[in-house]
């Protein structure tokens, strides 16, 4: 079992705990030619720099604001989806409807933004040709401030629902069914056996879960925000990703954007470690 396993530890050697060591471009002024090591060290500048900016403090508010808005209405959505899949009884439907929910988190965001992109266009998409039907003007959800967070968090929510749903179908499957024929014997509804039963069973999962989420509050998903940001919403949708690829990427300031993913980086490692001793003190159920 060990041997199965070291394939996973080689590539986080490698691919991850390796680079570990290019963190320390965030306190040099880094220089292609005279590399990593040859590169003059700079100190706290970056950081001062990071945190003195005003383009800074935008996308960090903007990447709390998304990312407080996909764990509220995201992490409760799979435990929902998770339920309603339980009490289908129909079995040729229960797996469509998961075959079809878990289908959009194996499709790249390049093609899962091109769908939203047509989906919402105001000349041909379907939610203004709906619209239309009922004598109201199309609307740019796309280029639209207003709509954009809206549609980060709606098609993150799309595109996770159903794959995240199944480590919770997990934790169902694995209930003593005697649990629910003691209760249909004391005449308990559905919805009781839901609400006594299965989230009780399911807390320990929930809470592991909650609390692995928890980091993500800082950690925003790069490839859906690149895909769908424009420049007209970059005041409400440009986030630490985006910001860091703009930075290091296409403006080669690479110490800066360096110290900014330091940065997010270990806020993400404090939000987990202070959710792990929250549930320590509430609950027997923490990562450790």
């Amino acid at each position: 079992m060990f041997l199965m396993l070291l394939p996973v530890l080689v590539y986080f050697a490698i691919f991850h705990y390796g680079p570990m060591y290019g963190v320390i471009i965030a306190f040099k002024d880094y220089k292609i030619l005279e590399g990593t090591l040859g590169s003059p060290w700079a100190g706290l500048d970056n950081f001062r720099e990071l945190f003195g900016g005003y383009a800074f403090g935008t996308v960090l508010r903007n990447t709390l604001i998304i990312n407080f808005y996909k764990l509220v209405f995201g992490f409760s959505a799979p435990i929902v989806l998770a339920l309603l899949i339980n009490e289908v009884s129909v079995g040729w439907f229960k797996k469509s409807v998961q075959t079809i929910s878990y289908l959009p988190h194996f499709l790249s965001w390049v093609v899962l933004a091109g769908l939203v992109i047509e989906f919402l266009s105001p000349s041909r998409g379907a939610v203004n040709m709906a619209l239309a039907w009922f004598g109201i003007d199309p609307i740019y959800f796309i280029t639209e401030p207003g709509w954009f967070r809206a549609i980060l968090v709606s098609t993150d929510i799309w595109q996770t629902v159903g794959f995240s749903a199944i480590i919770y179908l997990a934790a169902i499957a694995g209930i003593n069914p005697e649990m629910y024929e003691a209760a249909e014997v004391d005449g308990i509804s559905r919805v009781q056996k839901i609400w006594y039963i299965t989230l009780p069973s399911m807390a320990p999962v929930i809470v592991i879960m909650l609390i692995l989420n928890s980091g993500a509050i800082i950690n925003d998903d790069f490839e859906q925000v690149f895909n769908l940001l424009n420049a007209k919403v970059m005041e409400v949708g440009d986030v630490l990703s985006t910001y860091t690829y703009t930075e290091g990427l296409l403006k080669m300031n690479y110490s800066y954007a360096a110290a900014v993913g330091l940065f997010k980086n270990v806020v993400a490692l404090i939000l987990v470690l202070t959710a792990n001793y929250l549930a320590s003190k509430f609950s027997d159920e923490t990562i450790f």
